[in-house]
């Protein structure tokens, strides 16, 4: 499993909160509203899970805005979901380029975005190559 190391994309303060762990891996902490009430979300740091942990109560099909909590800059972007038109949330990546996420519950949308596509995708390459010889089976 690939784990990410996210940052403020405004800031530029890391995310990760080593103190709350989702699947034994450090989370991703933000703050959301959701109905007037804000409170802290955590997201595990492994691509492709959806695993969270929120006190506030959000259905399925609802969207929740999303907060850097050292800056308070609204982490929701203006870019849409591809999926459901929601609004996509963005993240930056301690190895260059941006994670989005849907910010629709339920919605499993995301995107990894490079700017410097040769060298942000070399040291996404170089952090994550074992994974992707082990995982898939390819060999050089």
């Amino acid at each position: 499993m690939i784990h990410v190391n996210l940052k403020c994309h405004k800031c530029k303060n890391n995310l990760m909160d080593a103190d709350f762990q989702i699947e034994e891996h450090p989370s991703v902490k933000v703050l959301i509203e959701h109905k007037g009430k804000r409170g802290p979300l955590h997201l595990s740091s492994c691509y492709g899970s959806y695993e969270t942990s929120t006190e506030l109560s959000i259905k399925d099909g609802e969207t929740v805005k999303f907060f850097c909590p050292a800056c308070n800059a609204e982490l929701t972007s203006s870019r849409l979901c591809y999926e459901c038109k929601a609004p996509m949330v963005t993240f930056e990546s301690e190895l260059g380029g941006y994670l989005r996420i849907c910010s629709r519950k339920g919605c499993k949308k995301h995107v990894i975005e490079f700017e410097k596509l040769e060298t942000e995708l070399r040291a996404f390459y170089e952090k994550y190559s074992t994974f992707f010889k082990g995982e898939a089976g390819h060999e050089e």
